[in-house]
């Protein structure tokens, strides 16, 4: 791309200033710049560990269900985020629409994304692991590797309010190619081990309490549904390697949706079956997923525990509650809604669910911040009434969730995008990890049961971080 503006070459500013422009108000002198050159194959979690060395903690990661669709970011071009508890999607959406609004490409240039996520509830936040995130965070990426249908793209991005930038641009090429160059030849070892030290169960009694108050709460008819979750620190001799954990991850959950966003010396990461919502060419995607048991030890078993699923009236319940909540959205945001009447099985290498999936053709004027505003948290991760519910996890479960159970994903710069929901997850802070599970609690829940079904939602991160619960 010729970077051209109205005549002027734009020379000479410092690209560690672009950098910083996190949260400056766009100026009329703005512009966004963005080219995409097409490489030969590129391993993303190489292209990932080829920006360690200057962009450690600038790096995001994300990989579809189907894995037709994977993205990594590299730098920062510019930062999104906000701490209102108030129009935060709304606050991004119009930052977002700005940004797009004086994007300079060409036709063969792909359209630049922007990846984050949100706090589960702004409104609970509390002194924790997750103190150093805000309200929203979403960052541009400087580099960006795309992966789809067959062909790997590699864009630069490049926001700039000075005249003169094409020698920095230049620069951000070269750069650009020395990442390509790294992620093709050189040799990462992605196979270490962690070393735990210790596991640390916290807030169990907690937990079980605030299962038993909930459920005393439903049946005295306060609400239908409140979903109770609970947090497992480990320590490791040495500090946790992020790709290492993504790699890990993504080999031990094949089906789900794998996901890394860097913030500082942290990485949420995870691998989650839940999307909350997808915009695709105009049509909108979402997934009720809610209702579990475990996996079976043979086929038989396992099919027997799937038709055990399908008839359990608790579970089905608790499905339905996510159905009517989610089709609500979808008959307000969407025309010809498409929803089965009853739902399938989902399974995963752990856990199976009860799942329906919802299809509808989008409306104008309607953007993906809308559907996640309008959708978080479904009842699958809050509860039913929803407000309700987010007023009894706040008095009962006593954590502040960060970014756990909320959404996390990308949009481009023509309005598709995938957002999924942030479970099966951890957030690494170097030699610390924190791993969160819940469950939906109804008016015959069984605080025990609840509590060992957590464990086996703790298991597959917790297997990819190098533990191990009964394999």
């Amino acid at each position: 791309m010729a970077i051209d503006y109205e005549g002027e070459k734009m020379m000479g500013h410092r690209m560690t200033d672009i950098r910083e422009m996190q949260n400056a108000i766009i100026s009329p002198s703005t512009r966004f710049f963005t080219e995409t050159v097409e490489v030969g194959r590129i391993s993303p979690l190489s292209f990932f560990e080829a920006g360690a060395s200057l962009y450690r903690d600038k790096r995001f990661y994300w990989q579809n269900a189907d894995k037709t669709l994977t993205l990594v970011g590299v730098g920062h071009a510019y930062i999104l985020a906000n701490s209102k508890t108030d129009d935060r999607f709304k606050d991004i959406s119009e930052k977002w629409k700005q940004l797009c609004s004086i994007l300079i490409k060409e036709e063969k240039d792909i359209a630049p994304v922007i990846f984050g996520g949100f706090s589960y509830d702004e409104k609970n936040r509390k002194e924790s692991e997750w103190s150093g995130f805000p309200s929203a965070y979403f960052v541009i990426p400087s580099f960006q590797l795309k992966i789809e249908d067959g062909r790997t793209m590699v864009s630069i991005n490049m926001i700039t309010d000075q005249k003169e930038a094409a020698a920095d641009f230049e620069r951000l090429r070269e750069e650009r190619d020395r990442l390509i160059h790294v992620a093709q030849v050189e040799e990462f070892d992605f196979s270490n081990q962690n070393n735990i030290l210790s596991m640390n169960e916290r807030g169990k009694a907690q937990y079980l309490s605030a299962v038993e108050n909930s459920t005393e709460l439903i049946r005295r008819g306060k609400a239908d549904k409140v979903v109770i979750a609970r947090a497992l620190e480990l320590s490791f001799e040495d500090e946790v390697s992020s790709v290492n954990a993504l790699h890990a991850i993504t080999n031990e959950q094949q089906e789900s949706y794998h996901f890394g966003l860097q913030k500082g010396k942290s990485l949420f990461f995870g691998a989650t079956p839940e999307r909350l919502i997808e915009i695709s060419n105009g049509k909108a995607y979402s997934a009720c997923v809610a209702g579990s048991i475990r996996r079976g030890k043979s086929a038989m078993e396992d099919r027997q525990l799937g038709e055990e699923l399908l008839g359990d009236r608790k579970n089905r319940e608790e499905h339905q509650h996510v159905v009517d909540m989610i089709s609500n959205v979808f008959n307000s945001y969407c025309s010809e809604v498409h929803i089965p009447k009853t739902p399938r099985l989902m399974k995963i290498r752990d856990i199976q669910h009860l799942f329906t999936p919802v299809e509808g053709t989008l409306a104008e004027e309607i953007d993906i911040f809308s559907f996640v505003e309008a959708l978080h948290p479904t009842p699958a991760l809050g509860g039913v009434p929803t407000n309700v519910a987010l007023e009894i996890i706040r008095q009962e479960e006593g954590m502040d969730r960060g970014y756990y159970a909320a959404p996390i994903g990308w949009t481009d710069a023509v309005g598709n995008g995938e957002f999924a929901v942030a479970i099966r997850s951890a957030l690494i802070n170097e030699n610390r990890a924190y791993l969160y599970a819940g469950g939906g609690i109804v008016a015959d829940s069984d605080a025990e049961l609840e509590y060992e079904e957590t464990w086996v939602k703790f298991r597959p991160v917790l297997r990819a971080l190098g533990g191990k619960l009964n394999g």
